[in-house]
């Protein structure tokens, strides 16, 4: 543990590996251990049965065969993340869609999982000013979140959004949801480079939201000014600027700030590294942890 911090890893890390079936789950567990690495986090991307993170369709048994490998190894599955979205006008639809989301926190406390991400809405950028599509979504996607939050309390669970998606990224919206929300288990899953993607300063939203953060993830981007085209493999922020994942702590966002903020606050819990670079995941994620570790150390 550095300073209080647990590192480890999101699983959608090594998502290129498991992906393609070139390495199951159980193995990336026992990968995360050799590294020292101390948790994973799983990011469920699919709800099919046959996906390589346990989903409300997989088999019971191998549910419990990842408990088992996880504990095993002396790794703690810190997280479950899911995708979610609360932006409809049809309450029987919102309905199912809580329930589904509810199913994940049973999902969670069979793994042995005290936190959960959801997500709110679908991941889509609007042009332009979405303020009056943000005000319009903001009563469902409380309610929603409001009953899983109290659902999940029932069960030992705290909940959360993250910073992403891009129509929730900026620091302020992600705090109004949680301030309109008012649950005590719900909180935000805190990717200090996702605000790059909405042009925000990370340094300066890290700190902002560190007082609200379930977990933090380490994240970094390399970025290209929006008329400085680099060509392919990059995707353009909310203002345009080029961006495109990097090793933590070999990108341009600082880094040193974060941490000093994330040191300054005195958060305590878990940290993921979320390796999204070119590179092999598997070297990705060892050099991340290592400038993760660094970084907190010095900072």
């Amino acid at each position: 543990m550095t300073t209080g911090i647990s590192l480890g890893f999101s699983s959608y890390s090594f998502h290129s590996k498991l992906s393609t079936g070139e390495m199951t789950l159980p193995e990336v567990i026992e990968w995360v251990a050799a590294s020292e690495g101390e948790h994973l986090e799983l990011a469920v991307l699919s709800d099919a049965a046959d996906s390589p993170i346990p989903t409300i369709a997989s088999d019971p048994a191998y549910v419990e065969q990842i408990r088992e490998t996880a504990e095993r190894a002396g790794v703690t599955l810190s997280t479950l993340a899911i995708g979610a979205d609360f932006l409809t006008d049809d309450p029987r639809e919102l309905a199912t869609r809580i329930s589904r989301v509810k199913e994940y926190v049973d999902l969670a406390e069979s793994l042995g999982i005290r936190q959960m991400r959801h997500d709110v809405v679908a991941h889509a950028g609007v042009d332009g000013d979405d303020t009056p599509q943000f005000e319009a979504a903001l009563p469902s996607i409380v309610a929603a979140s409001k009953e899983i939050a109290q659902y999940a309390a029932t069960k030992g669970v705290t909940t959360s959004l993250e910073n992403h998606g891009f129509f929730v990224q900026a620091a302020d919206r992600v705090r109004r949801i949680i301030h309109a929300v008012d649950e005590p288990n719900f909180r935000t899953t805190l990717d200090v480079g996702n605000f790059v993607c909405v042009d925000e300063a990370p340094e300066v939203s890290v700190e902002q939201n560190l007082p609200y953060a379930m977990v933090v993830h380490f994240k970094d981007f390399y970025i290209r000014p929006a008329d400085a085209d680099p060509g392919e493999g990059w995707f353009r922020s909310r203002g345009g600027k080029h961006l495109r994942g990097a090793v933590v702590g070999n990108g341009d966002i600082d880094l040193p700030a974060v941490a000093r903020a994330i040191r300054a606050s005195g958060y305590t819990g878990f940290a993921s590294i979320e390796f999204e670079g070119w590179e092999d995941c598997l070297l990705g994620c060892e050099r991340g942890l290592a400038n993760a570790r660094r970084l907190l150390e010095t900072a």
